[in-house]
């Protein structure tokens, strides 16, 4: 057997004396009542989503990054690899070869001082051979 409170007889007809009071029934009081449950659940809801939407979001910046710094990583060694065969194919060739330029044009140079110096006029001069 269940007993009664008199709290709970109590409780339950003050809130019947109220809802006479205001001219509610027992069923508007239900239809009031789900409706705030039907609210606050809307709101739990909609602040769960966000909060799930929220981190989404978060890992899709992170992946974003992620993605950057490999892409900006790539460009970097294909950078890189671009000035390698840049300085082995052109670089070091053309070194080489304004480096044999400068020999030449300073071989030519001393052999012209070496004409000047000696400056001999007659044509079977081996000097002026040489120049030739």
């Amino acid at each position: 057997m269940t007993t009664i409170n008199c709290v709970d007889f109590c409780c339950a007809s003050a809130i019947q004396t109220s809802l006479m009071a205001l001219g509610l029934s027992e069923v508007d009081l239900t239809a009031i009542v789900l409706a705030v449950i039907g609210m606050v659940s809307g709101w739990v809801s909609y602040w769960l989503d966000h909060r799930k939407h929220k981190q989404e979001v978060k890992n899709l910046e992170v992946e974003a990054q992620k993605l950057k710094a490999e892409t900006r990583q790539k460009y970097m060694d294909l950078a890189k690899m671009y000035v390698d065969e840049f300085t082995k194919n052109i670089a070091t060739p053309l070194e080489k070869r304004v480096d044999e330029l400068t020999n030449e044009v300073k071989e030519l140079k001393d052999e012209l001082e070496n004409v000047k110096k000696n400056a001999c006029y007659c044509a079977n001069c081996p000097n002026r051979i040489s120049v030739l």
